[in-house]
C-alpha cells in the first residue's frame, strides 16, 4: 500500500498531525499498533500552553477534566515548597486524551487503522507485523518513548546510568483528593524523582523517574517504591491511603534530553522522537502535540519537500526547554542540591514552569 503521508502512531503527536493533514484536505493514514485505547505510562500534566493548542485542535479543557491544578508543591526530606502556576493547568489520564483526540481525528476525516504494528521501517517503507510493506512519500515517526527497528534513538543518549520510568495509579479516595486537590506534587529524592497529580476520573497518577543504579539498589519496583514511602515522609502518607498491591507499569532506557536535529529524508520525528524532556518538566504531551501541529502545518505549506528544513527548526524550538529542564532534573536528583529548590522564591518556580514551555 502506498499514501503520501504516513503516521505511526496514535498518540497524542500522531492524532495532532492527522488532525492537521485533514484539515488541510491532504491524503494521509494514521496507523495505530493497539485496537483499543489503554492508558500509556505518562504523568498526564497538560500545561495552560498545551491547553491552548488542544483547544485549537477543537479538544476542551472540561472534556479532559473539569477539575483545575493551580499549585506546584515541591518534597525534599522533611522541607517543601509551595508556588502558583502561571496558569491554571489539568492532568488527565492517556486513555481520556487519546481517545478524545483520535475521535476528533476520525471527526474531521482523518484515515486511522488499528490494530496495525510496525515493526521496521526501511527508508520510507513500513513493514508491518503480518508482513505488509506500507510505502509513504512522508513518514510522521510518533511511536512516543517506543523505538521502530530501523529508526532507533542513538544508544549513548540513555547514558551509562539509564533512567527507567514507572507508573502506579492510586485509586480515589477522599483522603487523597483532600491531600492533592488544586495541585502537582513533585517528590525530589536522589536519583530520582516522583509526579503525583489527581486525574479526572479521581484516581491519583504517581510517575516516577528513576536511575537504574537506584532501582537495582532496592531489588525490584515495588521494593523501591516501598523503600521511598519510609525515606519521603510526604511521599509515605499519600502511599499509606492506597493499595499498593496494584500493578506497576515500566519502561526503560528512557534518553531525556535528547533531540534530533536532522532526520532521514522522508523522514518527520514527533513527540519523544523528536525530543525526550525530563518529565518533572511537566511538558511531554506539549512537545508532542506542538510537533503534530507544527509539522502539519509545514507539510501542508510546503509538502515533502518542507520536512527535510522543519525537523532542525522544531529541534531549535526544543533547545530551551529541554536545557532547562536538564538542569533542574541534575539539581532536583542531588542530595546535596535539592533543598536549593526548596529555598528558591516562588517567582523562580515560576519562571522555571515558563521557560520549560515549548514556545511557538
Amino acid at each position: 500500500m502506498t499514501t503520501p503521508a504516513l503516521i505511526v502512531g496514535g498518540g497524542p503527536a500522531g492524532a495532532a498531525t492527522a488532525i492537521g493533514l485533514a484539515r488541510a484536505g491532504l491524503a494521509h493514514l494514521l496507523v495505530e499498533r493497539s485496537r483499543d485505547t489503554g492508558d500509556a505510562l505518562c504523568g498526564g500534566f497538560l500545561s495552560w500552553r498545551t491547553l491552548d493548542r488542544l483547544a485549537a485542535l477543537g479538544i476542551e479543557a472540561d472534556a479532559l477534566n473539569r477539575d483545575r491544578l493551580t499549585t506546584v508543591r515541591l518534597f525534599a526530606g522533611n522541607r517543601t515548597a509551595t508556588a502558583a502556576l502561571p496558569r491554571p493547568a489539568l492532568a488527565v489520564s492517556r486513555r481520556r486524551l487519546d481517545t478524545l483526540l483520535l475521535a476528533r481525528a476520525l471527526a474531521v476525516g482523518a484515515s486511522v487503522e488499528r490494530g496495525v504494528t510496525v515493526r521496521t521501517i526501511e527508508g520510507t517503507q513500513a513493514r508491518t507485523a503480518d508482513g505488509a510493506t506500507l510505502s509513504a512519500d512522508t513518514m510522521f515517526l510518533a511511536s512516543g518513548k517506543h523505538d521502530v527497528r530501523g529508526l532507533a534513538r542513538p544508544a549513548q543518549a540513555r547514558g551509562s546510568d539509564p533512567t527507567l520510568g514507572l507508573r502506579l495509579r492510586l485509586p480515589p479516595s477522599a483522603a487523597l483528593t483532600k491531600l492533592l486537590a488544586g495541585a502537582i506534587e513533585l517528590h525530589l529524592f536522589p536519583g530520582g524523582y516522583a509526579g503525583l497529580c489527581l486525574q479526572e476520573d479521581g484516581a491519583a497518577n504517581l510517575c516516577m523517574a528513576v536511575h537504574r543504579s537506584r532501582l537495582d539498589l532496592a531489588g525490584s519496583p515495588t521494593a523501591l517504591i516501598a523503600r521511598l514511602g519510609e525515606e519521603l515522609p510526604a511521599l509515605g502518607e499519600r502511599l499509606g491511603l492506597a493499595d499498593l498491591g496494584v500493578p506497576i507499569d515500566a519502561i526503560a532506557n528512557v534518553p531525556y534530553g535528547w533531540r534530533a536535529d536532522t532526520a532521514p529524508p522522508g523522514i518527520v520525528r514527533l513527540g519523544d522522537q523528536a525530543g525526550v524532556i525530563p518529565s518533572l518538566a511537566g511538558e511531554g504531551m506539549g512537545i508532542a502535540i506542538a510537533s503534530g501541529m507544527a509539522a502539519s502545518h509545514a507539510y501542508a505549506a510546503g509538502g515533502a519537500a518542507a520536512m527535510t528544513r522543519w525537523q532542525p527548526r522544531f529541534a531549535r524550538r526544543l533547545a530551551r526547554p529541554l536545557t532547562v529542564a536538564g538542569l533542574v532534573r541534575r539539581v532536583a536528583e542531588s542530595r546535596v542540591a535539592a533543598p536549593a529548590l526548596l529555598a528558591a522564591r516562588p517567582s523562580l518556580i515560576d519562571a522555571l514552569a515558563r521557560l520549560t514551555r515549548v514556545g511557538g
